[in-house]
């Protein structure tokens, strides 16, 4: 566990991001070195704290904005693309980042993650996937592996699990990538990147929930994890981004890929909207009374 960063250790920060709200996870959590690692990715892009929005769903990862001294919002199960979106919209001058876990994502939200992928908005979307529902001690999440065993499935999960990299390419992100929370420096620079990026962007985090989940733990994944980067992986092919992330399945999760699967370069949402090309929202006049009554008239 040596590996796991936490807050409050390492060198002086070129910003401080922290607030006086610590962080409410497990010992050993994966969700620490996420913290650690968006940290790390901030200070190194240089953002201005005010100029930042951390929006999150429900769930142990959620609780990821509050230890950040950026804006934040705590919102619905599921629904943080939602919002995310809402704010992205009404300014599109703010740098807005989605955390989330893999039921609050993958599971009641997932509708969400396919038509913000598609529109191509541009938010970072981090999902820690500790394959558990760790807030409600333990039950079978969208991505729990075929017979794994948890209270909700004691016999084990008949269900297969989903593929969220697989569906993000798919339904048009332009920037996908996944990450494994005993490597925080790998990625903590896929986090930056994805920051950086203009476009929809999504990050999967493995982040073992070690309290839940005993099957998928720090060990487990340091005995199957590989990097793309070091595998000559091209991320620009779509094609071959979809090869890899059925690569886990198909070899019974002996091996499995993490780094960035798919990049390409589209128009955001916002370059594309009429009313957002004259600029945010909340940099707009707001219409007069007169504007206000003429187009209710028009639906007389």
């Amino acid at each position: 566990m040596a590996d796991v960063i936490n807050p409050g250790t390492g060198a002086t920060p070129k910003q401080s991001f922290a607030s006086s709200i610590k962080g409410i996870w497990c010992p050993g959590c994966g969700d620490w070195s996420v913290q650690a690692a968006l940290t790390k990715a901030l200070q190194g892009i240089g953002i201005e704290r005010e100029r930042i929005v951390i929006v999150s769903g429900i769930g142990c990862s959620s609780a990821m904005p509050h230890p950040f001294s950026t804006y934040g919002i705590h919102s619905l199960h599921g629904r943080l693309i939602p919002v995310a979106t809402g704010v992205k919209l009404a300014n599109d001058d703010l740098t807005v980042i989605g955390t989330g876990g893999d039921g609050d994502g993958y599971g009641i939200g997932v509708g969400h993650l396919i038509h913000a992928a598609r529109r191509n908005i541009n938010i970072t979307y981090i999902v820690m996937d500790n394959e558990i529902y760790g807030l409600t001690t333990g039950q079978a999440s969208p991505t729990s592996l075929l017979g794994a065993k948890t209270k909700s499935t004691p016999f084990g999960s008949i269900e297969n699990p989903e593929n969220p990299v697989g569906i993000a390419i798919a339904a048009g992100a332009t920037y996908v990538a996944r990450a494994f929370s005993g490597d925080p420096v790998h990625m903590a620079e896929l986090i930056k990147n994805g920051i950086l990026h203009k476009g929809f962007s999504i990050i999967d985090v493995f982040s073992p929930c070690v309290t839940f989940n005993n099957l998928n733990t720090y060990d487990w994944f340091r005995q199957r994890v590989y990097k793309l980067e070091q595998a000559g992986h091209d991320p620009s092919s779509m094609q071959k981004a979809l090869e890899r992330s059925l690569e886990a399945e198909q070899t019974g999760w002996s091996k499995i890929p993490i780094g960035l699967f798919y990049k390409t370069e589209k128009p955001a949402y916002s370059a594309l909207d009429m009313t957002l090309q004259k600029g945010p929202l909340v940099n707009q006049p707001m219409p007069t009374k007169q504007q206000v009554m003429d187009i209710l008239e028009e639906y007389k």
